[in-house]
């Protein structure tokens, strides 16, 4: 049976076939964030690989990094809103009892995974 693999770059052909594999390899780096406010696991990371090219992944894949409390009101724009998610290279963590919170959390979290020599990591064709 094959198992697709967690990420493949459409620009150079390379694929991480697990999520550590792509967070921990030192040619990929996590850029920035577009949020998604309706939905919020449909937002993107945006990570560089060092092809030149942006990969998008959807907080979804991420999610389960974060084991924190969870809030049900969004704050964006309201009094004590840094406004980090209004900034897509913003990443830090957000101290407000938000909604969104989680997610800079988990953005925090990925910056700082110990990069490894590209683990699992499958050089593909140039396309």
């Amino acid at each position: 049976m094959f198992e697709e693999p967690f990420k493949k770059c459409g620009s150079c052909g390379v694929s991480w076939p697990t999520r550590v594999a792509f967070v921990s390899d030192p040619q990929v780096l996590l850029v920035g964030y577009q949020p998604n406010f309706v939905f919020l696991e449909k937002g993107l990371f945006l990570f560089n690989h060092t092809c030149e090219s942006t990969l998008s992944i959807n907080v979804a894949a991420f999610s389960d990094l974060y084991d924190g409390p969870m809030f049900v009101e969004k704050r964006t724009g309201q009094p004590g809103c840094p406004g980090y998610c209004l900034h897509r290279t913003e990443l830090r963590p957000c101290p407000e009892q938000c909604e969104c919170a989680y997610v800079r959390h988990v953005l925090d979290y990925l910056q700082h995974v110990p990069k490894l020599a590209a683990p699992g990591v499958v050089e593909g064709e140039m396309e």
